[in-house]
């Protein structure tokens, strides 16, 4: 134990030996100070006459990721005025790290930088250093992976930028490595001119950081007020866009690395719809959208012993994954899959969304209903060491498969193409010699016909077999991070893709389970008093205020939800929560949704943002909602607000249409007559089920569902919709009536006839 450690504990020892202390300090406290002195590098929590610092600053945050980072030896911040004030008092640029739990590269940098006392003692001399959980604060994330994403032309995790007290950045990127190497500075290279350029230059640095924020203010915020005339050019765009990038070998747009990209096939579905299924035009789209999903289904991204998607293929033939699952992946993909079943039949696509399915119900759904945000691409290569990898725990040597399988192996190697060697094509940092990773490249039919005496059905009961044996095999190794962090806007994805598999598959337990997410989201993150939400759920709720997306996604959901079980509770909370995400982001002069809220002054940039990513952004989801909920309450003036959107960001929509695929999804339906799909009877009545059942069986993007149940339902829609008042089954038969713009077709209560109507 180092002298201010021995210090500190004689110190705190008299403390709590007097009365006056004791009577506020509970003796385990003076116990866990003892023991906590024991612990390297204790002594930087001291104070230089023995009283303890604030011990760490990340020790009372929820997030995995600033959890992960307690025990570096560089003092981080959180995100909050602590920080900025010692900045600011002692006048030390920021250094500002950015990441979440289950990213490979910033397990990477954490060992080989944040890790190393040489490192974080010039961090600590020189930078108030401030750790972000992506997830938890998307707005500051949005901010500065911009500026470096403006300034280097590439972004991702971990994001390193350095800021002036007033928070403003001057320098940034994302990965610096531990040794300089192929023309990039180490970190300790750049920490030092960071360094150098502060001391000598302090002025200079802050106008260039005024410069640089001022620069990032004029790209991302949208100033078009014009009204604009909405047309179907924009579709046609992004259409010709698809094509021109479209791999036809292996699926996907562009080469490497290659993105599941959801929001791309649903807009391709919808485009195909729109062409129509029989024309060339429409089977191309839908074509473009098959390939990719069947591709996907096959290949290494997909993990075929456990279900779920991992995050990107880092090839074109989408064989080596990044390993981390995120649920807002499962989320869309089961939703695009379920499509692909709706359009097609085949089977296949309704398998996949099964599995990834049972996969979140096993690995990301907590007790308490809600689901969790992601598993780790890394884990741990033995239970007894600490050195981890990569993807370890989804490698597989041959030898232990043929050790596993015995005489099955053969069969599993060839579907499988397992080699001896290893099977991936590119291995740049050596991480899979002699390691395979499973891609079904083999169809049954192509097996039973090659070389394996056994029909396609019996060479399926095979591979179950063997994909059972080491789907247990792969239990017993170490398992990767979880981060049980519940985000309200990802489970609100989810919520959405449980509601929307019920339609389609009529499994109960998938309604049970949208259900349960929102009624552990009503209880634990939704305000009643307020009518606001939280951004997450750890261990209780977060202190977070929730974004613009945690709005729009849980809408989405709770949309979803209603038109799958018709409980009405969900549909008014859904009206409810656009009415508050109104209040609280929406730009009455310019029209469209801040990103956050009004009142943070940590946020140095409010952003109204409309690109689709790896998930929607508020403004794209918020302008279909807005549609939906005004068809089917009778709102037209969120209809106004919708076509507010497409004329605030009317520029990207016709210059980039490809990056807004969601926008383009809800431009598409405000250029059709949305249908409303209205009947009445009782839910659990067969006749009720017979009309449901012809209503679920094909996609309709442009439609929304209601039901006149007799009861509570009807009171709500009766005080919103005049024509919900009359609506009544006909000679005590469930009847469907459907409508455009309130104007119905001769109601029935055929289901062959409501199947022509809907034509």
């Amino acid at each position: 134990m180092t002298a201010l450690a021995h210090f500190a504990v004689g110190n705190m020892t008299q403390r709590c030996h007097k009365r006056s202390e004791m009577n506020r300090l509970r003796p385990i406290l003076c116990f866990v100070v003892l023991l906590g002195c024991l612990v390297p590098g204790f002594e930087r929590l001291v104070a230089a006459d023995g009283s303890l610092n604030s011990p760490y600053h990340l020790a009372q945050q929820q997030s995995p990721y600033l959890l992960q980072h307690l025990d570096n030896p560089v003092e981080w911040y959180v995100w909050g005025a602590e920080a900025f004030d010692r900045a600011r008092q002692e006048q030390k640029p920021i250094f500002l790290s950015i990441g979440y739990s289950t990213c490979h590269w910033c397990h990477v940098m954490e060992r080989e930088s944040f890790m190393d006392p040489a490192t974080a003692q010039i961090l600590n001399e020189n930078f108030i250093n401030i750790k972000v959980d992506r997830e938890e604060r998307p707005d500051i994330d949005r901010i500065y992976m911009s500026y470096v994403q403006a300034a280097t032309g590439r972004g991702g995790w971990p994001l390193s930028v350095w800021l002036t007290p007033s928070l403003e950045p001057f320098y940034g990127g994302t990965y610096f490595p531990v040794e300089a190497s192929h023309r990039r500075a180490s970190f300790k290279q750049v920490l030092k001119k960071m360094v150098r350029a502060w001391e000598e230059d302090p002025d200079g640095v802050e106008q260039a950081a005024r410069a640089s924020i001022e620069s990032l203010r004029m790209s991302l915020l949208p100033r078009s007020s014009r009204k604009v005339e909405l047309t179907e050019q924009p579709l046609s765009d992004a259409e010709l866009g698809y094509r021109k990038d479209f791999d036809p070998n292996y699926g996907g747009f562009g080469r490497a690395p290659k993105f599941p990209s959801p929001g791309d096939l649903q807009f391709l579905h919808c485009a195909a719809l729109r062409q129509g299924l029989d024309s060339s035009k429409g089977t191309e789209l839908l074509e473009m959208s098959l390939k990719t999903l069947r591709q996907m289904a096959n290949g290494g991204i997909y993990d075929h012993l456990g279900g779920g998607f991992h995050r990107y293929s880092v090839d074109r033939f989408w064989h080596v994954p990044h390993f981390e699952k995120m649920l807002y992946d499962q989320a869309q993909l089961v939703s695009v899959y379920l499509e692909a079943y709706l359009l097609t039949k085949d089977p296949f696509y309704a398998e996949v969304a099964r599995d990834v399915l049972r996969y979140v119900g096993e690995k990301m759904t907590d007790p308490n209903g809600g689901f969790y945000s992601a598993e780790d691409a890394d884990s741990d290569y033995t239970h007894d060491s600490s050195e981890h990898g990569e993807g370890v725990v989804y490698l597989w040597e041959k030898r232990e498969i043929d050790a596993l399988l015995g005489a099955d192996a053969e069969l599993f190697n060839f579907i499988y193409g397992i080699k001896e060697d290893g099977n991936a094509p590119r291995d740049p940092h050596g991480y899979f010699v002699r390691q395979n990773i499973l891609n079904r490249r083999v169809e049954l039919a192509a097996a039973a016909a090659v070389a394996f005496d056994q029909t396609p059905e019996q060479i399926e009961m095979t591979l179950q077999r063997s994909e059972t044996i080491l789907r247990h095999a792969r239990a017993q190794r170490p398992q990767p991070h979880l981060d049980d962090k519940q985000l309200t806007a990802w489970n609100g994805l989810m919520i959405s893709a449980y509601a929307r598999a019920y339609r389609i598959l009529g499994d109960v337990s998938y309604l049970q389970a949208a259900t349960r997410a929102a009624e552990f989201l009503q209880q634990e993150v939704y305000r009643q008093e307020t009518g606001t939400l939280l951004r997450s759920y750890r261990k209780g709720p977060s202190t977070i205020e929730g974004f613009a997306t945690d709005y729009a996604f849980l809408i989405h959901g709770l949309i979803g939800l209603y038109e799958a079980g018709f409980d009405v509770q969900w549909l008014r909370l859904a009206e409810s929560l656009q009415i508050k995400q109104d209040a609280l982001f929406w730009d009455i002069e310019q029209g469209g949704y801040y990103a956050s809220l009004a009142e943070d002054s940590s946020v140095i940039l409010r952003i109204k943002d409309a690109n689709d990513g790896a998930i929607p952004s508020a403004n794209s989801l918020s302008a279909l909602n807005l549609q939906r909920l005004s068809a089917m309450l009778d709102r037209p003036q969120w209809d106004e607000q919708a076509r507010r959107i497409f004329d605030l960001f009317s520029d990207r929509i016709e210059r980039t249409p490809r990056a807004l695929p969601q926008m383009m999804l809800a431009l598409d339906f405000s250029l059709q007559k949305p249908t409303s799909i209205l009947l009445a009877g009782e839910l659990d009545a067969a006749d009720t089920k017979e009309l449901l059942a012809v209503v679920n069986e094909t996609l309709r993007p442009h439609s929304v569902l209601l039901l006149a149940d007799g009861g509570l339902g009807q009171s709500y829609l009766s005080q919103k919709v005049e024509i919900f008042k009359d609506l009544r089954p006909i000679d005590g038969q469930a009847t469907a009536y459907i409508c455009e713009d309130f104007t119905c077709k001769m109601p029935t209560t055929s289901a062959e006839l409501v199947r022509e109507q809907l034509k």
